[in-house]
């Protein structure tokens, strides 16, 4: 099957990947859509390590193939998005209600795929970008069949990540100001995290003009193309400030940008050792600065929950798909990542050529 994988020099689409079947708790997954996210990028330049070699991808949707023993949530034919928490379930920060937390999920690659007779790393304990893909059960979230698989795929994480820190970790409130500094495919979603927050005044910064259309349809009240000028429309600061770039320099004007307890929250991924410098003085009058996993989600409840606000046009996901790729093309939907050209670049794959019995047609 046709895979991308990169093997620490470069990344190639492969045809000759192979992946095991479901074992007990599992689900096999035959993945329709993925959306290229910046952190997939962020392997390849080496600002997140990881062993290779991996099958990238990590922000898919597709339908169910095989379910190994014990999973009764999902059945084959049905559709799902996938979450990277491939969290145990059992532990005391799972039983919190804090899957993010759980030390199962964090740091723990296997190799579920192979190229011949040498074992292959899944990605973010997903690899969406791949033909098929084993995942915990845990991570498969049955979403409803009306939902474009192309459109679902980027609820498994800019979505959550995005939405999930505004409603989770932030606790954004009715009448709160918010900054969102970077106005990706994370920060578009900050905004409508915003949006259905209920915050007034949402206020969108990105060095390209050209974003200001697609920021104000997802939220946002106000445009800028540098933090400069936030202070002259929040002359006392904002009570919420969202990095969204992965930037040292912008995490200090996310700081220094709030007003008193005021919240920053660091959502953009620098280099691993990068270290943000900021006057403490800066904190006082109940400041936080909060760091946020995968918007401090619950997938099984918050994937439900967003697809349901989909489905009533309160939550915009066609219009984070800017252009579909077929996976055959990932170095196009790259470069236009890279680029900046795209909110969200979305490969996709044909069918699977070897359907599960009872299972319904793959689709794009």
């Amino acid at each position: 099957m046709r895979g991308v994988v990169f093997d620490g020099s470069g990344v190639r689409v492969v045809d000759d990947l192979a992946v095991r079947e479901p074992g007990p708790g599992e689900v096999l997954v035959a993945v329709s859509a993925a959306g290229l996210c910046h952190s997939d990028l962020s392997v390849v330049d080496g600002t997140i390590p990881f062993p290779v070699p991996v099958v990238l991808g990590h922000e898919g949707a597709g339908v169910v193939e095989a379910v190994g023993a014990g999973v009764t949530h999902v059945a084959p034919g049905d559709h799902v998005a996938l979450s990277t928490l491939a969290n145990c379930g059992t532990c005391a920060e799972c039983d919190r209600g804090r899957p993010t937390m759980c030390r199962q999920a964090i740091g723990r690659p296997e190799r579920p795929f192979s190229r011949g007779a040498d074992p292959v790393y899944q990605f973010a304990s997903n690899s969406a970008f791949a033909e098929r893909t084993v995942v915990k059960a845990v991570q498969a979230v049955r979403i409803p069949k009306d939902i474009p698989l192309a459109s679902a795929a980027l609820i498994g994480c800019g979505v959550l990540t995005g939405v999930g820190a505004v409603l989770n970790r932030a606790r954004v409130d009715r009448g709160d100001s918010v900054v969102v500094i970077g106005t990706g495919g994370i920060g578009l979603n900050v905004l409508q995290g915003a949006r259905l927050a209920g915050a007034l005044r949402i206020v969108a910064v990105d060095a390209n003009p050209a974003k200001e259309e697609a920021a104000r349809r997802f939220g946002a009240t106000d445009f800028l193309t540098s933090v400069a000028g936030v202070r002259d429309l929040l002359p006392t600061g904002a009570d919420h400030a969202f990095e969204c770039v992965g930037r040292v320099e912008l995490i200090r004007a996310a700081i220094d940008l709030l007003d008193r307890h005021g919240q920053a929250v660091l959502l953009g991924v620098p280099p691993a050792t990068a270290e943000a410098s900021f006057l403490v003085s800066s904190l006082y009058l109940d400041k936080s600065v909060l760091g946020c996993r995968y918007g401090s989600s619950r997938p099984q409840r918050d994937i439900a929950l967003y697809a349901d606000l989909y489905r009533e046009g309160r939550l915009l996901l066609d219009e984070l798909v800017t252009a579909t790729y077929p996976v055959e093309d990932f170095e196009k939907a790259r470069a236009d990542a890279e680029a900046g050209r795209v909110a969200r670049a979305v490969l996709t794959f044909q069918a699977a050529s070897r359907p599960a019995p009872g299972a319904r047609p793959v689709t794009s």
